[in-house]
């Protein structure tokens, strides 16, 4: 399994912009206020569990993850994996083969980095408000966010915590029949994280392969 697409998929979400093209206004709004909270934190913390899923294909996989963000650095672990980026670099740690991956942060208006996490919605997307559900004693509130062009999935649907304005759960739903599913199982925000939280030392990755792709 490769962890590159889980990484892609699970940034997907965190990028849509307020200027979302036949937007529904209660969508909106809810967007805008979630947008507007998280763009007061100094840093943010995801524990969550990972579901991908293809019924016709009888596939089914679950792992969890842990996703830390400052400003335009993150380092997620999952799957045996390590990511860790500073803002330019992006280290990728791949247990089993004990090997690292060493790459340039992808640059452009398409490319997705932490720096647009939460802060910075894409605007190729519609947003509509489908409806309220009780979820685990929870008032949830869910919006569908569909791709206007050139997506390889169909839409992502969001679950909110009413009333909190935090994401509960995504779900991206692939065009191939796959769904990948994110839930949030803790949030913590404004947690301290030192510099170099976000920066590879390879004295921690005895024996390590470095694999240099810049």
């Amino acid at each position: 399994m490769k962890t590159q697409p889980i990484i892609a998929s699970f940034l997907i979400f965190f990028c849509f912009n307020t200027l979302l093209k036949a937007q529904d206004k209660t969508a909106s709004d809810i967007l805008d206020q979630i947008q507007t909270k998280t763009q007061s934190y100094t840093s943010m913390k995801f524990e969550f569990t990972y579901t991908m899923e293809n019924k016709s294909q009888g596939i089914y996989e679950s792992m969890d993850g842990v996703l830390s963000i400052k400003g335009n650095s993150y380092r997620l672990t999952i799957a045996g994996q390590e990511v860790i980026c500073d803002g330019e670099t992006v280290w990728t740690y791949i247990k089993d083969a004990n090997e690292v991956q060493i790459n340039y942060v992808e640059e452009g208006n398409d490319a997705i980095t932490p720096s647009k996490l939460f802060t910075s919605y894409n605007k190729n997307y519609k947003s509509k408000y489908i409806k309220e559900i009780n979820e685990n004693g929870k008032a949830v509130q869910i919006i569908d966010l569909t791709p206007i062009e050139g997506k390889s999935f169909s839409k992502i649907e969001l679950k909110v915590e009413k009333g909190i304005n935090e994401i509960l759960s995504f779900t991206v739903f692939d065009k191939n029949g796959s769904t990948y599913s994110y839930k949030v199982i803790r949030f913590l925000h404004d947690v301290p994280m030192e510099a170099d939280k976000f920066i590879f030392k390879q004295e921690n990755y005895p024996g390590a392969e470095i694999i240099d792709m810049r």
